[in-house]
């Protein structure tokens, strides 16, 4: 019988999280900082319609392509040192995407960018993992760190809108260097090093099989969310999800895959990661259709409204720290449900919200929803985390961070795919007909393109508009009401053999003869 030896961390150890949370803020802050600079970029570089797509779009489809390949490449080759290669990467690619001189060179530098940002997300929370190897200081560790990364989505409107008042549109990408810099001086010092014993060869075919599985599916994701299911989507999912039962079966004839499939077998490791996939869903359609009321209905600027969004990012921080302590006493199924049950409540909010001015019933219906977002972020990492072995944390790690990925890009596809049917069928009819055939096209497709044509329609027009858009908004809200309320429900049952955090096993934790537990055990 094996004994393992948990360490309480220490200063040095904690000081460490703060550095590891740094990379995770700016990978938030890269993700919507970019959306203010748009214009003034596209009106320096030129950039086609589809140019100005692959801009926006190349940073998140690289990260959630590599994710699984850097998770694993961690715990082989060093997860510090890792992510030492990855923060010195960022900031340098950095550089070039801010004095890009057209939209190619900046289209690769974000692309650069989307890889070197796949090495940072799961060697930051594999560390965590080694540094914190008390449960309750790991899971409130974990949930400081997951709190980073909308931290930085949160900011970056507010620091953006700053950044472009005073400089180029190039100085949003310049904010990865200084972090950069304090990272590779810190990290020696505060993070200690660790890497898989008997980690095996890296198996390139893995590495291609994985990017041709994930890749198509999340093209197809953003695709639906754009044009529907028209026969490129179809394609490139039933392409996905071919070469993902190919990359699957390989991996479970390797000694030593590029991502064990036995972590699925752990019933909390598959249970925790559903949570997440389902819960991220409608999280990132609201957050989609709230950005975009309070820009186009509201008529604030990027600025204010990303002060607006301030408040809910609070309750995700206050639910990412609290429900770690609160699993303590209570057991992490029944507050994840809890917590979904107040997001339900703040969906229902949403649905109430009208045209005529709504922006505070917005920010409390959106802040509970965020508040079951700070919870099963934390609580749902910690859990799959927690369920793998050591030398597999940057394995599992990477699996966390990509359905969170998929989560919230079949939010915007789903949710943001029906508003926009609602907002179309309730504007058919709308535009006066004799209006130019390329302005009743623009106005009638979207929101933003009713907005563009506003000015070249009869005054008071685009009011039909906000309210069309509106009611799309109130449907989507309702449909993620009904399926948080259901998953609320699920995870209180699927999570109910995981005990109080820190506390004794209950004994029906884990499966007999899992492979998973076995390995732990032995390490």
């Amino acid at each position: 019988m094996s004994t393992t030896t948990v360490r309480r961390a220490g200063a040095r150890e904690w000081g460490g999280l703060a550095v590891l949370s740094l990379p995770t803020v700016l990978l938030g802050l890269d993700v919507t900082v970019l959306y203010l600079a748009l214009p003034a970029l596209a009106g320096d570089l030129r950039p086609s319609g589809t140019e100005e797509l692959w801009i926006m779009d190349a940073y998140g489809f690289l990260i959630a392509g590599f994710l699984i390949t850097m998770g694993t490449l961690g715990d082989r080759i060093g997860r510090r040192k890792l992510l030492m290669i990855g923060a010195a990467a960022f900031g340098a690619v950095s550089v070039l995407a801010a004095y890009s001189g057209s939209a190619e060179m900046l289209i690769a530098a974000r692309s650069a960018l989307g890889i070197a940002g796949a090495t940072l997300m799961p060697s930051t929370l594999a560390l965590i993992s080694n540094m914190f190897t008390d449960q309750r200081q790991r899971s409130l560790a974990i949930g400081v760190w997951a709190t980073s990364f909308a931290l930085g989505m949160a900011l970056g409107p507010v620091v953006g809108g700053v950044m472009l008042d005073h400089f180029w549109w190039g100085s949003a990408f310049l904010l990865a260097v200084p972090v950069a810099i304090v990272l590779l001086v810190a990290a020696p010092f505060l993070i200690p090093e660790y890497r898989a014993p008997r980690s095996g060869r890296f198996d390139l075919l893995s590495v291609a099989l994985s990017l041709v599985a994930i890749l198509p599916v999340i093209y197809a994701v953003k695709r639906f969310a754009k044009d529907g299911p028209d026969a490129p989507t179809v394609i490139a999912a039933v392409i996905g999800l071919a070469f993902a039962v190919l990359f699957v079966r390989r991996q479970d004839k390797l000694a030593s895959p590029l991502l064990d499939v036995r972590l699925f077998t752990d019933r909390t490791f598959s249970a925790a990661l559903s949570v997440l996939l389902v819960g991220l869903v409608g999280v990132g359609g609201s957050m989609l259709l709230i950005t975009q009321q309070l820009q186009f209905v509201e008529g604030l600027p990027p600025v204010e409204a990303g002060l607006w969004m301030g408040p809910p990012a609070l309750l995700m921080f206050l639910a990412a720290i609290g429900a770690p302590l609160l699993a303590r006493r209570v057991p992490p199924g029944i507050v994840v449900a809890a917590t979904l049950a107040l997001s339900t409540v703040g969906y229902v909010l949403l649905t109430q919200v009208d045209a005529a001015g709504g922006i505070a019933l917005m920010v409390i219906g959106f802040g509970l929803v965020y508040l079951g977002l700070g919870a099963i972020a934390a609580l749902g990492t910690d859990l799959v985390v927690g369920a793998a072995p050591p030398e597999k944390a940057g394995s599992a790690s990477a699996m966390s961070e990509t359905v969170q990925e998929l989560g919230l890009a079949l939010g915007v596809a789903i949710l943001g795919s029906l508003a926009t049917a609602v907002y179309r069928d309730r504007i058919d009819g709308e535009i006066p007909a004799g209006a130019p055939s390329e302005v009743a096209d623009t106005a009638g497709d979207s929101l933003a393109g009713a907005a563009s044509s506003a000015h070249r329609l009869p005054a008071g027009w685009f009011d039909h508009a906000k309210e069309a858009a509106t009611s799309g908004m109130n449907l989507a809200m309702l449909v993620a009401a009904v399926c948080t309320l259901v998953l609320a429900f699920l995870s209180a049952v699927v999570l109910r053999h995981v005990g109080v955090i820190g506390g004794e096993p209950d004994g029906d934790g884990a499966d007999e003869g899992d492979p998973v537990e076995a390995a732990k055990s032995e390490a």
